[in-house]
């Protein structure tokens, strides 16, 4: 399909007598199909295309495209989708590309994070030689538009059944590091296999009170 645009704006008064300088600039949105030089080509990436108007009696508009080998990087969700793809194959070669070097990873079933690369795919070899390759990551649901910022509902699986007490969900904060988007913030919550209840609430209940009455006892958590 092409697409027609018409592009608004407010550019300076003098436009009209300077119009080649104009260059405003629009976000092409992926899978899209675009009239370039007379060929239908397809924007296979999310990028910033600039617009010349080059006549304001017959008004063209140009799409600049970046050189072939013009570097992509990679959307968050995709990253973390490779994160899980590599445990899932014991593949931890593949796992450290997508972790920043200063990386923290909190596991709340762990009293502290885990800081840096090396430290993290520690864990992750513990944990892989730790269970079966029959055990594997499914993922439930994962956040796809933010690019710095995503939530992922997970859970193990058995040879493909659901494995019993293995519901988690996780929070992963992610940047671009030389020209890669990395890992560089993780956190994981995993379902616990003994459940309290109502009693979690009772003793919420009761640790605000002696916080209330005991203000001294903050200095300690």
């Amino acid at each position: 399909m092409i697409h027609t645009f018409s592009i608004s704006s407010s550019p300076a008064a003098n436009l009209k007598t300077n119009l080649h300088a104009y260059t405003p600039t629009i976000t092409i949105s992926t899978n899209t199909n675009f009239l370039v030089d007379n060929c239908t080509r397809k924007i296979t990436s999310p990028q910033i295309k600039k617009w010349v108007i080059q006549s304001s009696d017959n008004p063209t508009v140009v799409i600049t495209s970046p050189p072939d080998d013009a570097a992509i990087i990679e959307s968050a969700s995709s990253v973390v989708r490779k994160f899980y793809q590599g445990i899932n194959r014991r593949d931890l070669v593949s796992v450290e590309t997508l972790i920043a070097e200063n990386c923290v990873y909190e596991d709340l079933i762990f009293p502290r994070p885990f800081v840096g690369r090396q430290a993290i795919l520690e864990f992750f070899m513990k944990f892989i030689d730790a269970i079966s390759t029959d055990l594997q990551f499914a993922i439930d649901d994962i956040s796809e538009e933010d690019t710095s910022a995503i939530g992922v509902t997970w859970h193990l699986e058995w040879k493909g059944k659901t494995f019993p007490f293995s519901k988690g969900c996780s929070f992963y904060r992610l940047e671009v590091v030389n020209g890669q988007r990395q890992i560089v913030y993780g956190r994981d919550s995993v379902e616990p296999a003994i459940k309290p209840g109502e009693t979690a609430l009772v003793a919420i209940r009761g640790v605000a009170w002696l916080l209330q009455k005991f203000p001294n006892l903050a200095d300690w958590l």
